[in-house]
């Protein structure tokens, strides 16, 4: 029986994305290189813990569930979470940002000053600026201000993102251009926190560190995302570009998206020539031996 794998998730390292496995193993996510593998025959999957911790319970999680917790485990891993807004007393300090991931989908956001643009190529934002930094309230109510002021979201569903990923404009500068006039309102606003120290506007680009330059409109143009992985199935094909947690997989029915997030929580195991024989949601048409798996 081939050795089964647990994929611990997709992370952006300095020198590009990798998978990252269950005991320390890393696989370098490489554009034009095949990725294939199976799911386990009558393989379950069940909940990756939290904070670093097992499941006690080895319990059930769903198909679809991007977080891959139970219910408990999932209340743990939020109860310490500058994202869930859980905790004020980080001395670290924060900034904050402008994120644009298509026409008409920006958010603002928050990082850790100390990750740089991390947290931008995890959340697959196609480009974003710096609006500034300062401790974690004062970047906080900051984003506050923003969202009240201006009306700019601080989450943008991943569906969305990839619904315009086909289509981005060709030039950096059309694809600035949404947050560039968001940055000068922002600026522009009273009432910013006086810890808050103010950046300029300077748009950084990922369209080419994600390979989404060529294709239709700018990017390649897919048909389709995996909605869940399920036991017996197989995912295989050419990778042709990777944004935030999702890889482009040029398959038999074309390109598809698979969210990497899908992936924890199952045994894997090696694959080589099978089809993609997962769930597939379609888009609507308006716009040799393997070293582990891969």
């Amino acid at each position: 029986m081939a050795q089964a794998w647990r994929c611990s998730g997709l992370r952006w390292a300095a020198d590009g994305p990798v998978l990252t496995w269950v005991g320390g193993r890393r696989s370098a996510l490489v554009r034009g290189r095949r990725v294939a593998f199976g799911v386990a025959e009558g393989g379950v999957r069940t909940c990756v813990g939290a904070r670093g911790h097992a499941c006690p319970a080895r319990a059930g999680v769903p198909g679809r569930s991007t977080g891959a917790r139970c219910e408990e485990c999932a209340r743990l891993d939020r109860a310490h979470s500058v994202a869930a807004d859980t905790i004020a007393d980080d001395p670290r300090p924060y900034r904050i940002y402008l994120a644009w991931f298509g026409p008409g989908l920006v958010k603002v956001g928050i990082t850790a000053y100390e990750r740089g643009a991390a947290r931008l190529l995890e959340q697959g934002a196609v480009c974003f600026s710096w609006l500034g930094h300062g401790p974690l309230m004062a970047a906080r109510r900051t984003e506050e201000l923003l969202r009240a002021a201006l009306g700019v979201p601080d989450r943008v569903p991943y569906a969305q993102k990839r619904a315009v990923r086909s289509g981005l404009p060709r030039s950096e500068g059309e694809r600035a251009a949404e947050i560039a006039e968001l940055h000068a309102r922002a600026v522009a606003l009273g009432g910013w926190p006086e810890s808050l120290t103010p950046a300029p506007f300077r748009g950084a680009d990922h369209v080419g560190v994600f390979g989404l330059e060529g294709g239709e409109g700018g990017g390649p143009v897919a048909v389709g995302e995996v909605t869940e992985l399920v036991a017996g199935g197989a995912v295989g094909g050419e990778l042709v570009a990777v944004a935030g947690p999702d890889l482009h997989l040029a398959t038999e029915r074309g390109v598809v998206v698979l969210d990497t997030r899908l992936m924890t929580g199952w045994d894997l195991v090696p694959a080589e020539g099978e089809p993609c024989a997962v769930p597939v949601r379609e888009f609507e048409r308006a716009v040799g031996v393997q070293d582990g798996l891969f």
